[in-house]
């Protein structure tokens, strides 16, 4: 098939799950510069920031979950609306469920916020319990203190953007992205470094600029749609007791999704508490390679919420070919994309491992990040095909069966491996990625499995 008319065949997928991957990279980009800005402080400002942002990220993701499906409940509002009118225009039935649904999924994801910023800071002191190093402690809890606040306005964002996507009008966020990564540059500069006459707060500076930010991508985006003539009418973020049913459905789905991303995430957590209890080097390690895989596994994030997205309005049509094709074009694209970041990892590994750390870092720290990244290649195809599939379950009004693959996956296998490989055999970091490895990969198995069921005992898709 030639290139050109094989693109066009992505074409649709790629027009969905594109922008929603460009705001996931936009939230990482932040958390990336505070990295590679830390690795300029010292070893022990960046195992304590490392650590800082991996239990950010991993109560970030828990929230993010809360309100992914408020973009399949906009999808279907409007599906039923254009049914009924005939045409591509919604009815007024269907803009009455939409606005109630935004304004439904502001005040979870206000209430979702503020409980996990209490979360986040909670961990600082919790840590203790869990063998880490003292002065690494003292420097991560300011730092998760500054980050916490900034959970509210990413979710503020996180429901425009499922509004948009399911309304299959996600904006351009190509400037917004751009410009937040330049401001948080120059912002972690002058909170973290001093620059401009700025307080030096040092690593706690760092969070603080991410948590301005937040509120500025924000704000960017929500100028982004007021512009857009058919979106604009839709936004709404007042509240009555009318859309408590709505916020309570949101909840209801969210939780599942919640629970399973916060199952991905925590494994990752629970490596990066372990890798820890090996000392500063090893988490200075395990902080840089593991930011370099989770800016790529945005990518798959895209591609799992934009194929979800598009088969629920194929099961919407009775169409089951459309289905079994959008899988398809999610898992080939979601390895595509994995096989290029993996080429540029063995190609210049120290040209990747060199934007988070400082010019001459101590040996013992490039070596162990050497011998991690070729664990983080394979971690990439297993990782992301395990997202995806969650996605396409999502699709099919499966939210719960993620949720079940990811406990036997992640905690009855890949955490007992990391303990054995770690701890048992002496292997330390090294054997810990292999558990998280082995962890994903149980997992994508358990997943694919159960899509490729749940497709052929679906009852509303036809066999044509």
């Amino acid at each position: 098939m030639p290139p050109t008319r094989w693109l066009a065949g992505y074409r649709p997928l790629l027009a969905v799950s594109v922008p929603i991957a460009g705001i996931q990279l936009a939230q990482v980009a932040l958390t990336t510069t505070d990295l590679a800005m830390l690795g300029g402080m010292s070893v022990r400002a960046i195992a304590a920031g490392g650590l800082a942002i991996t239990l950010y990220n991993q109560v970030r993701t828990m929230c993010v979950g809360t309100v992914t499906a408020v973009g399949n409940l906009v999808a279907a509002a409007a599906g039923r609306g254009e049914t009924r009118a005939g045409t591509d225009q919604l009815d007024e039935q269907a803009r009455t469920e939409v606005r109630d649904t935004v304004r439904a999924s502001f005040l979870v994801a206000t209430a979702v916020g503020l409980l996990a910023a209490l979360v986040l800071i909670g961990l600082g002191y919790a840590l203790a319990w869990f063998g880490q190093d003292a002065d690494v402690l003292a420097l991560a809890r300011p730092t998760m203190l500054a980050l916490a606040p900034g959970l509210i306005p990413m979710l503020w964002l996180n429901v425009l953007r499922q509004f948009a996507v399911g309304m299959r009008r996600p904006g351009s966020l190509l400037w917004v992205t751009i410009g937040s990564v330049g401001v948080n540059i120059l912002l972690d500069g002058g909170f973290g470094y001093g620059w401009f006459g700025f307080p030096e707060l040092g690593a706690p500076g760092v969070g603080l600029a991410t948590t301005i930010v937040q509120f500025l991508n924000c704000f960017a985006f929500l100028l982004i749609l007021r512009r857009d003539d058919h979106l604009a009418p839709l936004l709404s973020a007042g509240f009555s007791r009318r859309e408590l049913p709505t916020a309570r459905e949101i909840l209801r789905l969210g939780i599942p999704i919640s629970l399973t991303y916060g199952s991905e995430a925590g494994i990752t957590s629970v490596a990066t508490v372990l890798m820890g209890s090996f000392g500063p080097v090893t988490l200075a390690a395990q902080s840089v390679v593991n930011q370099l895989v989770y800016i790529v596994y945005q990518l798959n994030i895209g591609l799992s919420q934009g194929s979800s997205i598009l088969i629920s309005r194929a099961v919407s049509r009775h169409d089951r070919p459309e289905v079994t094709r959008i899988a398809r074009q999610a898992l080939t694209l979601s390895v595509t994309a994995m096989t290029a970041a993996g080429l540029v990892y063995l190609v210049a590994p120290g040209w990747v491992l060199g934007l988070f750390l400082e010019k001459h870092p101590p040996p013992e720290v490039l070596s162990l990040a050497h011998t991690l990244l070729f664990f983080g290649i394979a971690q990439q195809y297993l990782k992301g095909a395990q997202n995806v599939c969650v996605g396409l379950l999502r699709g099919l009004g499966n939210t719960k069966s993620g949720f079940r693959a990811t406990l036997l996956g992640y905690w009855v296998i890949g955490i007992p491996v990391m303990v054995l490989c770690g701890f048992g055999l002496g292997w330390h970091g090294p054997g810990i990625w292999l558990g998280l490895c082995f962890g994903f990969g149980a997992t994508a198995v358990l997943l694919l499995r159960k899509f490729a069921q749940e497709l052929a005992s679906t009852p509303t898709l036809s066999a044509v």
